[in-house]
């Protein structure tokens, strides 16, 4: 068996695959004994009818496809590991001579992992946003928590503001005619959410309960219901009820009914603990992402569309499965938004790309320093993973498929790499008030794609 790599250009390599006579009649006598009970010859039992018989019968040409087959795979799995090519693709073959007492000759066509000419990597000056936590973050997560466990308490002694629940009843009309969806009993709308037509919910400010008045409004032009949009209405709203809430005190009887610990100031400790920690993990995740964005500025890589197209695919998916845990479907998503398949598709591209493109530089720091991963590594991190879970590690190795272990191994490479880079880098460090938010938006962008890498 005889295998050349013509070329590779633009990323696509060209194989040729000779096969001799005699193991291309090897193939074929496979074939044979694959489809013999496909054929009935007279004087035969089926499945006993001498190769060369049914040949003469129905021509060779019937065994061909399958001991094509055959020897394809083995030719082309040949070429991959003696050229060392890294195909991203299935390959295309084509087949130049297939012929008893010939050898079989063909070819294959593959696309493979593009070269990154990357100049230095060593020695970038990168950007790391601190987020020193403050007393104020920590107050602030405390009032979060307070509005959390606030209380509704009914309110009778004054009018509706806004932030209040008030209980409604209402009936619209338009041109003095009810309309689909125009009226309702006992509807609780939070005054100041918008959720109503703009204008509706400032006229319902400064009703009693028990009050009843005509609220007028205009439907946007770009209203869903088309049948509406534009449109003047009049609401008759009834007030029925009032609600505000109420915050708990924050003391140590607060502590003690929102969380296992027994005193505010414990309660603040854990609070602050918590903030530094999401801030290392912001403060890493920014470093991280400004190292990708200065390696994306000093590299060239030409990608072919494929990988493109299967990132794209990727996203697509885990974007699939991110509805289905909020209880929605991808086909409910795209008939709600009026996309179709391919244009959701398209509007992945960019991110695909970007995506395909880190990973790759990041794949060549690692190859050109021979980062690699040792089974020891890799030992550990499942135990850790297991550990996680509260999962034996052999329990958990039972449920682990190949590539499941790959990407196991391949966040861990990953990872070695950024430290490798991060250690030869000048890091830069800028305070989050003296970063503007949108700065700190894409940064936190890019934090996301670069741990997809990871992932």
């Amino acid at each position: 068996m005889k295998v050349n790599l013509e070329k590779i250009e633009k990323n696509k390599a060209y194989l040729n695959f000779e096969i001799d006579a005699q193991q291309f009649d090897e193939a074929m006598e496979r074939a044979y004994r694959k489809n013999a009970r496909r054929f009935v010859i007279p004087g035969f039992r089926r499945g006993r009818a001498p190769r060369k018989l049914i040949e003469r019968h129905y021509g060779p040409e019937v065994f061909f496809e399958d001991a094509a087959r055959f020897l394809l795979p083995e030719a082309y799995q040949k070429g991959v590991e003696e050229y060392k090519l890294e195909p991203v693709d299935q390959p295309t073959f084509d087949i130049k001579q297939i012929e008893v007492g010939k050898p079989f000759i063909a070819t294959a066509e593959v696309f493979v992992k593009p070269e990154v000419d990357i100049k230095e990597y060593k020695g970038l000056e990168v950007e790391k946003i601190v987020y020193n936590v403050t007393d104020e973050d920590v107050e602030k997560e405390l009032s979060q928590l307070q509005e959390q466990n606030a209380r509704l308490v009914t309110v009778e002694d004054r009018a509706a503001k806004m932030e209040d629940i008030a209980v409604i009843d209402f009936k619209g009309t338009i041109d003095d005619e009810p309309f689909e969806g125009g009226t309702a009993e006992n509807f609780s709308l939070k005054l100041g959410s918008g959720m109503f037509i703009e204008g509706f919910e400032e006229q319902v400010v400064g009703m009693n309960v028990g009050e009843s008045k005509d609220i007028e409004v205009t439907f946007p032009e770009d209203y869903s219901a088309k049948e509406l949009a534009g449109k003047k209405a009049v609401f008759n709203v009834t007030l029925k009820e009032l609600k505000a809430k109420e915050l708990l005190p924050l003391d140590d009887d607060f502590a003690k009914d929102v969380s296992e610990f027994e005193t505010l100031d414990e309660l603040k400790q854990d609070i602050k603990t918590k903030l530094e920690e999401q801030a290392k993990s912001v403060e890493e995740g920014s470093l991280k992402a400004s190292i990708v964005n200065k390696l994306k500025e000093v590299a060239e890589v030409e990608i072919p569309d494929v990988m493109i197209d299967q990132e794209i695919d990727r996203l697509v998916v885990d974007f699939a499965i991110s509805l289905r845990y909020r209880g929605y479907d991808l086909q409910s998503y795209l008939d709600a938004t009026g996309l179709s398949l391919e244009k959701f598709k398209e509007s992945f591209r960019e991110r695909a790309l970007d995506n395909v493109k880190s990973s790759l530089i990041l794949e060549e720091v690692g190859k050109r320093e021979n980062i690699t991963v040792t089974d020891e590594e890799l030992e550990n991190k499942i135990k850790e993973l297991a550990e996680s879970l509260k999962q034996s590690v052999e329990d958990y190795k039972k449920n682990l498929k190949e590539e499941d272990m790959a990407r196991i191994k391949d966040s861990i490479l990953t990872n070695k790499i950024f430290d490798f880079l991060i250690s030869h880098s000048n890091i830069v460090e800028k305070s989050k008030d003296d970063v503007k938010d949108d700065i700190i938006e894409s940064e936190e962008d890019s934090k996301a794609d670069s741990e997809e890498n990871e992932n």
